[in-house]
């Protein structure tokens, strides 16, 4: 991420920026989740969206809000992985929605 914002972003936005710009791609996210697996009626312009692409957006800030603050987003999903592999070993299994 580093050598191509270097290389073609020139740098990076600032975080409250970018920050909102991942308020933003989320929403985008929202709006083509609610109208395509929700109730609401999905607009001929949102039928050509491509979810993948949406994710994308999100994934691309949030690597770039990590780079910019110095957060190590691989020691942090460890550390969550483990949280959620103990806290919920049994949770899931034994919830009789998910059966």
């Amino acid at each position: 991420m580093d050598r191509w914002i270097g290389r073609v972003g020139v740098r990076y936005f600032s975080e409250l920026t970018n920050t909102a710009l991942l308020a933003e791609e989320v929403g985008e996210v929202a709006r083509i989740v609610a109208r395509r697996y929700g109730e609401q009626s999905e607009k001929e312009s949102d039928r050509t969206k491509d979810l993948g692409e949406e994710l994308a957006d999100v994934l691309f800030v949030v690597l770039c809000l990590a780079n910019q603050t110095g957060t190590d987003l691989q020691a942090a999903w460890d550390r969550k992985t483990a949280v959620r592999t103990q806290r919920d070993a049994d949770r899931h299994r034994d919830n009789p929605k998910l059966l």
